[in-house]
């Protein structure tokens, strides 16, 4: 019975110690770095019907660092310039981007919309930030890979 027990004990304490040694990959690490948007998904009834590839010289890059985002998209047929810049939080399924300031015209949509939150799916070399109606359908997501 003592042996059982002492057996018990170390089982569960080399248990323990091993789970506690393989590192948890947190998301707010995760997304730190260089992403470049590669397509856009459309959603109908949480399923994807539609796959948008961005056409040829169209770039939109997005930078995290440990706390700050920063995006800029070049449209080589449009003249507007679009670029973002503020905070951020990473949490297990959800991004949330904070816009301080940007070009003139995100400074339109900065100034009724500053808060941006997202359905975030994110692996060591891709993730996508997912457009949810009120009710938490899919409708739109980004699909970035990382560059950096």
């Amino acid at each position: 019975m003592k042996l059982s027990l002492i057996t018990l004990l170390f089982l569960i304490c080399t248990s323990w110690s091993t789970n506690n040694l393989v590192p948890k990959q947190d998301n707010d690490l995760l997304i730190r770095g260089t992403w470049e948007l590669r397509d856009f998904y459309h959603y109908d009834e949480n399923q994807i019907t539609d796959t948008v590839s961005t056409t040829d010289g169209y770039r939109q890059i997005k930078m995290y660092t440990k706390d700050r985002v920063m995006w800029t998209r070049y449209v080589p047929k449009d003249s507007v310039e679009w670029f973002g810049y503020g905070s951020y939080v990473a949490s297990e399924d959800q991004l949330i981007e904070t816009l301080e300031y940007g070009s003139e015209s995100m400074m339109n949509v900065i100034d009724t919309l500053r808060i941006f939150t997202f359905e975030l799916q994110i692996s060591e070399d891709e993730y996508s930030q997912i457009t949810v109606d009120e009710e938490g359908n899919r409708i739109f997501s980004e699909n970035y890979k990382r560059i950096e």
